[in-house]
């Protein structure tokens, strides 16, 4: 299967998580095609000064690429500069959040598995 970049759904997210204006989710996979392992995989774009407000997640983990931009990252309240090519990992039972802290448009690829360890 190829899905078009053009034919993903775009999402509009507002104040989400608690956070600051709007972010715009773009759907990488979606339902089924987790085959049960998770239920997120987008590239987010944060527009300057929007944020994705601190949350927790339990009994899953989320990942962030950072594709491009400046960003804030807090790793259960302790803040991180991330940049291009940096990697965060939010495990269960921990938080995080992330603010576009820049003057252009913070990508990230955003991936959330369900940890089945647990």
């Amino acid at each position: 299967m190829v899905r078009r970049a053009d034919e993903r759904k775009k999402l509009e997210m507002k104040h989400a998580q608690g956070g600051k204006e709007t972010l715009f989710p773009n759907v990488i996979l979606e339902g089924d095609e987790f085959t049960g392992a998770g239920r997120l995989f987008n590239i987010v774009t944060f527009p300057p000064k929007s944020s994705m407000g601190y949350h927790v997640h339990n009994g899953e983990t989320e990942t962030y690429v950072i594709l491009s931009g400046k960003g804030l990252y807090s790793d259960n309240g302790t803040e991180v500069i991330v940049e291009p090519g940096d990697v965060t990992y939010c495990p269960s039972g921990e938080g995080h959040g992330l603010e576009n802290i820049g003057d252009e448009d913070l990508v990230v690829i955003a991936l959330i598995l369900f940890d089945k360890t647990k």
